[in-house]
């Protein structure tokens, strides 16, 4: 039998000693129009069964972790809501609680009339007049004129205004209340601050306690912050993020040496007390891709080297393992890495990387860290190209006082380039032998790279407010070191903003770059030459994914001599079967991608699986080419799925891709080796489905 009762049916003695035990099987709140749920749900004690055990014949499975009734803490739950209301201003709100219950089951709603709020009618903050930044101190305080009498905001001003002082020097500041008159009849407050600065004060002597290897000193010269310097204490919490950055504590605080403070001295000393981490470092990693294969990671890191805080770090990475050659395996290339059997330019061996770099902290100042680094590596793009290249690298990198870091990088490298013979005859003009062969030799390649990042996000790994900005520009030209081959400037922006709604997430992304190069003369002609792996592609599941990896772009396409016959009608030389035409991906010097998805958590799991939905567009094309080579512009939109893990979202996406292959030149490819240009503009039918399956682990942006 189900029985509805009112709150005051929930006082007999009897009632409650069935009712202990029952599932909570719904938990809603009616009436509630200034907050959430999720708000709500927080203030009180009762709380629901979790969503497999609330929806339909899930329930009856088993699954899920069930809640149960607790009569007294029901009984407190509409105190705890009333008086929820009232500290947020809403001092005229009832709470009502309706209960259904079943033999085993109940289904709880709370009825609110928040009736009207409390009012500021006047909010005045006194003793800050002799301040000459009086106005910065009170920009945009909690508590406004005309909002609800929220004792909460109340609370944060005051906090807000003590710390703003104390970012300005001033240590010992202190406010008071003054007035707080409340008049219930007309629902208005009327509030006032009262302020004591105090002094301002100078940083005073700075206390080192807990280090053992580490020089005290060092540690001191990571501060933000001296003796003498003005007080603020902004420079306090950034002092301890740069000794975390350091790598050499797990434990660090900076504080007021409250034992030596003399109040209405001026003078505050400061008490650092770290705990030192492990100075040496072993990892390895393992992991599997789907255009890495097999992939493996080593490394060894020695902190505090030569005593200064200094980090000594080598490290090793190994990929395309089980497809690159000398790991080769047959069956591997044909069934869990089937897909690299087709990149017969960047999965032919394995990458690898070698690299051994020492870091110094406090390069001149304590906003800079220097960098020095030698490398030998051998990296790829997916049936693009495979770069090889020796050498070493130079790194400068600044934080601003606005937690900006501001990099600048020469680096120096000798190495080879092995791309497509189309790649190299469709957009360099160099089709000969003689050409093809001068632009693969090994070169020099300096580059000095200039790049910002500012982010401002609640989450590194899965993101859901806030904003992440960076921009690139890189140069290379024969004045710095480079050869003639490798002369070129490279821009790039990138761009992401994330609103949280509710317990959902719009995340925008923008994404544009340009390459500049002077003309090159070859055998075939001039051409603007930009090396194969500075130059934009786009495709694959960060970030149009409608298309495959590096599908979107400038493609030229390659039919075999045995794939081709003679148009009787026209006389022109033809595909017997466009399906067996190959392309590949030659990039272009200009880039523009952008992308908008809405992160929607799913009703089963709410925190281990999420839905999304999103489109992508992109373009990436060639200047220079005339008409043909400008952007064309394609949208494809998808939705996906996300499975949270240590290591952030997987995503599955599914995206759907209306377009036909872009045009390009086919090339037929003689035995020999040797390229024959069939047609300026060909294009091959789209034979696959027009869905494409991405997956990848972390957000696409």
């Amino acid at each position: 039998m189900i029985a509805a009762l009112g709150f005051g049916g929930l006082r007999s003695a009897a009632a409650q000693a069935v009712a202990e035990g029952l599932v909570v099987r719904q938990l809603s709140f009616k009436g509630n129009r200034s907050f959430d749920k999720t708000t709500l749900s927080a203030a009180i004690a009762t709380t629901e069964s979790t969503a497999l055990a609330r929806i339909g014949l899930l329930r009856w499975i088993g699954l899920g972790s069930k809640r149960h009734l607790s009569e007294r803490a029901l009984r407190m739950d509409a105190y705890r809501l009333r008086l929820f209301y009232q500290v947020h201003g809403f001092l005229d709100a009832k709470v009502d609680t309706t209960v259904v219950r079943t033999p085993k089951d109940v289904y709880i709603t709370f009825l609110i009339d928040e009736g009207q709020p409390v009012l500021v009618r006047s909010f005045e903050i006194k003793g800050l007049d002799s301040l000459p930044f009086r106005d910065e101190i009170l920009d945009r305080l909690p508590l406004r004129v005309q909002q609800p009498f929220d004792r909460t905001l109340l609370l944060a001003t005051a906090d807000s205004l003590i710390l703003r002082l104390q970012n300005r020097g001033y240590p010992e500041a202190r406010v008071l209340l003054e007035k707080r008159d409340v008049n219930r009849e007309e629902r208005v407050a009327d509030v006032s601050f009262l302020v004591e600065p105090g002094i301002p004060a100078v940083i005073g002597h700075i206390h080192v306690e807990g280090t053992e290897t580490v020089d005290s000193n060092f540690v001191r010269a990571l501060l933000a912050t001296e003796p003498g310097r003005p007080f603020e204490a902004s420079d306090l919490a950034l002092s301890q993020q740069n000794l975390y950055r350091s790598e050499l504590f797990r434990f660090a605080t900076v504080r007021l040496d409250t034992a030596d403070f003399k109040p209405g001295s001026g003078v505050v000393p400061i008490t650092i007390v770290v705990t030192e981490g492990l100075m040496h470092r072993a990892r390895a990693a393992a992991g599997y891709g789907t255009n890495d294969c097999f992939r493996l990671g080593l490394g060894w890191t020695a902190r505090n080297a030569l005593g200064h805080g200094q980090v000594f770090d080598v490290s090793a990475q190994a990929s395309k393992l089980g497809v690159g050659d000398p790991t080769g395996i047959g069956g591997l290339r044909n069934s869990i890495c089937s897909a690299l059997k087709d990149d017969s330019i960047g999965s032919t061996h394995i990458n690898y990387n070698l690299t051994a770099s020492f870091r110094r902290p406090l390069f001149i100042t304590a906003a800079n860290t220097l960098t020095l680094s030698l490398f030998a590596e051998r990296r790829s793009e997916f049936l693009v190209y495979l770069r090889e290249d020796i050498g070493g690298s130079v790194t400068l990198v600044r934080e601003t006082q606005n937690r900006i870091p501001i990099s600048l990088t020469y680096r120096l490298s000798l190495g080879r380039t092995e791309a497509n013979n189309v790649s190299f005859c469709a957009f360099f003009n160099a089709c000969t032998d003689t050409d093809i062969r001068e632009l693969r030799e090994r070169r020099l390649l300096a580059t000095a790279t200039l790049g910002a990042k500012r982010t401002r996000v609640d989450n590194p790994l899965d993101p859901s407010e806030g904003n992440a900005l960076s921009v690139e520009l890189t140069h290379s030209s024969r004045l710095i070191g480079s050869s003639k081959f490798a002369v070129f400037t490279r821009l790039v922006g990138d761009a992401a903003q994330y609103f949280p709604l509710g317990g959902s997430v719009l995340a925008l992304h923008l994404r544009s770059g340009i390459v500049l190069s002077p003309e090159l003369a070859l055998a075939g002609g001039r051409s603007n030459f930009v090396p194969p792996e500075q130059r934009f592609y786009a495709g694959g599941p960060n970030d149009v994914r409608g298309y495959s990896r590096n599908e979107l772009g400038p493609l030229v396409y390659v039919v075999e001599e045995s794939n081709v016959t003679v148009d009787t009608t026209t006389g022109e030389t033809v595909p017997k079967d466009p399906t067996q035409v190959r392309s590949a991906a030659t990039g272009g010097n200009s880039l523009i991608v952008a992308n908008a998805e809405l992160r929607v958590p799913s009703p089963l799991f709410r925190r281990q699986l999420r839905f999304a939905a999103f489109v992508d567009g992109g373009s990436v094309w060639e200047r220079g080419q005339g008409s043909a080579g400008g952007p064309s512009f394609r949208i494809t939109p998808g939705v996906g799925i996300r499975f949270q893990t240590l290591l952030g979202p997987a995503r599955l996406d599914v995206a759907y891709n209306r377009y036909d292959f872009q045009p390009g030149r086919l090339y037929l490819i003689h035995p020999s080796g040797s390229l024959e240009l069939l047609r300026n503009q060909y294009q091959r039918p789209r034979s696959r489905s027009s869905l494409v399956f991405q997956f990848g682990v972390g957000q696409a942006f």
